[in-house]
């Protein structure tokens, strides 16, 4: 830790941090609420302006295709994007198992070209192959390995 992380949490510094945050989200929140409020109500209103030209069935209508339209056109968006997220950790994936056999081959090499110990030079990169593979399964992710979306 650092010292001035230190010297804020034993000053008391760290809660107010966290009541200023925690304030912050409520704020934002109610923000987004009247936000969300307020075109609801610019809906309704384009909704009844197009209608005293159109009729209401037809305008009914026309709203809802386009806000069909507008969720298809997110839900095609959002499937693209999960595909390169999906291609970009394969490649990922792909070029850390490639520098991880060249570094268990580098390591096993000295070991494997002596005559004793070759078990025990063997045993060696496996045992680190296996924590890396460990070590890479139980590192915090950066939330681009989620291939879903």
């Amino acid at each position: 830790m650092t010292p001035n992380l230190i010297l804020s949490i034993l000053s008391g510094e760290a809660g107010a941090v966290a009541r200023r945050a925690r304030k912050s989200a409520i704020e934002y929140l109610v923000a987004g609420a009247a936000a969300a409020v307020g075109f609801g109500f610019l809906l309704l209103a384009a909704y009844i302006y197009a209608a005293r030209f159109y009729g209401e069935l037809a305008v009914a209508i026309a709203f809802g295709a386009i806000f069909l339209a507008l969720a298809v056109a997110l839900l095609i968006y959002h499937r693209i994007m999960a595909r390169a997220r999906a291609r970009r950790a394969r490649e990922r994936m792909s070029g850390e198992a490639m520098t991880l056999a060249a570094t268990v081959a580098v390591a096993a090499l000295p070991s494997l070209l002596s005559k004793k110990g070759a078990l025990a030079g063997i045993a060696i990169p496996v045992v680190s192959a296996i924590a890396y593979a460990i070590y890479r399964e139980n590192k915090g992710g950066d939330g681009d390995d989620d291939l879903t979306g």
